[in-house]
């Protein structure tokens, strides 16, 4: 049986990744410090083994790497509004955490690692969609630094021979995800509100657009690299998106309820959309989910 670590292993999209490796008989290792703010709850699979170490403390984490074949490396300061009020943790977290996870891995001969890093390292483009050869443009403190751990990936691969494959996730929603908090991801909150009645609190002039992306098929995607043979793919940055997107009025059309206006928010992108041609390519994945029949299975599941 292989071993596995998934680092944020009990947060939304880590979870998601745990169940699966656990039902594809990987033996998995969780670390996670359950510190996320938008989480209501962490998600825990009594298959798993956990350990509530933060990826800051290196001694800490270090010894679980021993034995280990591949790492999925989640965990991370990962909304953008937070960075912004705390960009010294954003950088300890996302940064000299990442050091610390590639670290371990050289020292004890893992095989592969997988980051997950973000579509906000694109920042302000005036064309889409967005290709993985663009100049990265970060906006804040969020894409600062998970950009900054996208180069440590590539450094460790060039310079020490650990192969790395680098996920940039558009908009990842779908089951456990945040549903409550300033910092919950607009699609788990607007079903949120329109499960309490309450109007949908739309940003700025809701025609920003953005690339809604299931989190099965993101968990495919770190699955799908963890096993290619594709030598290709090692070292890369890879987009995972739909290659479609959809207007914040959009969504609440879809959710079909009221709505309201809130301020715009400074240091986030107006438009996002993938190029997945790439990905496509290389690894041999494709979307299986929209967003319109996640949304209506979603309404029909909890009767909203």
């Amino acid at each position: 049986m292989q071993k596995v670590i998934v680092t944020g292993g009990a947060g939304f999209i880590g979870s998601n990744l745990v169940d699966r490796l656990v039902s594809d008989k990987y033996k998995v290792i969780v670390i996670d410090n359950e510190s996320a703010e938008c989480n209501e709850e962490f998600y825990y699979n009594e298959k798993a083994e956990y350990h509530k170490l933060d990826i800051e403390d290196y001694d800490a984490i270090e010894p679980l790497f021993k034995g280990v074949d591949y790492v999925f490396h989640l965990a991370a300061e990962s909304r953008i509004q937070p960075t912004l009020e705390r960009p010294v943790k954003a950088c300890m977290t996302n940064i000299i955490g990442t050091c610390n996870v590639l670290e371990a891995s050289r020292r004890n001969g893992i095989k592969r690692v997988m980051y997950s890093s973000t579509s906000s390292a694109y920042g302000l483009k005036n064309s889409i969609p967005l290709i993985e050869t663009m100049h990265r443009d970060c906006l804040n403190p969020y894409s600062v630094t998970k950009v900054g751990a996208e180069d440590l990936c590539k450094m460790y691969y060039t310079l020490y021979g650990l192969e790395c494959v680098i996920f940039r996730y558009f908009n990842v929603y779908g089951e456990r995800q945040p549903l409550k908090g300033q910092y919950a991801p607009v699609v788990g909150l607007f079903l949120e509100m329109k499960k309490a009645g309450k109007p949908m609190t739309v940003v700025g002039d809701g025609k920003q657009t953005r690339d809604y992306t299931y989190v099965g098929d993101v968990v495919e995607a770190n699955i799908l690299a963890s096993k290619t043979n594709n030598k290709d793919a090692l070292g890369e940055v890879y987009n995972v998106g739909t290659g479609t997107n959809h207007s914040v009025l959009d969504l609440v059309k879809i959710i079909e309820g009221e709505h309201i206006h809130l301020p715009p928010r400074d240091g986030e992108a107006r438009d996002t959309k993938a190029d997945i041609g790439k990905i496509m390519l290389d690894l041999d994945w494709y979307p299986q989910e929209t967003i319109e029949n996640w949304i209506s299975n979603y309404k029909k599941e909890h009767k909203i």
